[in-house]
């Protein structure tokens, strides 16, 4: 059985908004959501970026999904709309407390630097307006080689008719460059109406210029590489990882100090046979 996840569900202020959010995503079988925190720095105004809500403020219960035993799980995402290369700080403690870390270029440019050089887990595509430049396949086929996504969001396209063509277009000009690879699908939904299925999503990836299996794993196994992404970067790409581990029991311990206090002469002493 696939699990299915929606990585975009956008933030809002009022407690009962995000309570009904996520309630609906588990009514509709969702095992994981990101509530998507959007920061757009300005050229005169320095404005600091968002620390994520606890996710005990959010709801007081997480729901159970619908066909699992097990609650909802809910993640903290930070995406940061791009107009200059200096809006995106490499280094910036506050990306920290944030769980998935996405960025959204416009310009050509910027959209190349996301693609080659950016540690990010997901570059979202616009889909409120045309798009100024195409995508080419070198940095679309860099970022796929470093293990970093593509968005696109469909609630724009329930919302207003001219969003709907501009998120159509862009989804197939997007498709034609990485061949439906490494794409993942989200709602960006601000209220539970624009929400979806994980079926009804893949159905809408076809008319994306998905094929009927890249459609399905946009919902479901490429989200779950973008979280696993996602915890490689916080641990220097998987080379360091802590984790807890069941403490030995009392005569292993007793074993392994004996061990240690014998003569290390004796320990490595070869055993010769003639």
């Amino acid at each position: 059985m696939s699990v299915f996840m929606d990585l975009n569900v956008s933030f809002s202020a009022e407690r009962s908004r995000m309570t009904k959010l996520i309630e609906a995503a588990a009514h509709l079988g969702f095992s994981t959501v990101a509530i998507n925190y959007v920061f757009e720095p300005m050229a005169k105004k320095k404005l600091e970026i968002p620390m994520p809500t606890p996710v005990k403020e959010l709801i007081d219960q997480l729901p159970v999904v619908q066909g699992r035993s097990r609650p909802i799980r809910v993640l903290n995402r930070l995406t940061v709309v791009m107009s200059d290369s200096s809006h995106f700080r490499p280094n910036a403690t506050e990306y920290r407390g944030f769980d998935l870390l996405a960025v959204q270029p416009t310009t050509e440019k910027l959209f190349h630097a996301a693609c080659m050089l950016y540690d990010v887990d997901i570059i979202c595509i616009s889909v409120t307006e045309k798009l100024p430049f195409f995508f080419k396949r070198a940095p679309v086929n860099g970022a796929m080689d470093r293990g970093v996504v593509f968005e696109v969001s469909y609630s724009a396209a329930i919302r207003d008719s001219t969003r709907r063509r501009y998120t159509i277009a862009n989804a197939v000009s997007l498709m034609e460059s990485c061949k439906g690879k490494n794409v993942i699908l989200s709602s960006a939904a601000e209220k539970p109406l624009e929400l979806r299925g994980p079926y009804d999503i893949t159905n809408l990836g076809l008319l994306f210029g998905l094929s009927e299996g890249d459609a399905k794993e946009a919902v479901s196994s490429t989200c779950r590489s973008v979280v696993l992404h996602a915890e490689s970067r916080k641990s220097a790409s998987g080379i360091i990882y802590t984790m807890k581990t069941c403490s030995e029991s009392s005569s292993q311990q007793e074993a392994l100090a004996a061990d240690c206090e014998a003569p290390a002469a004796k320990r490595a002493k070869p055993h010769l046979t003639q």
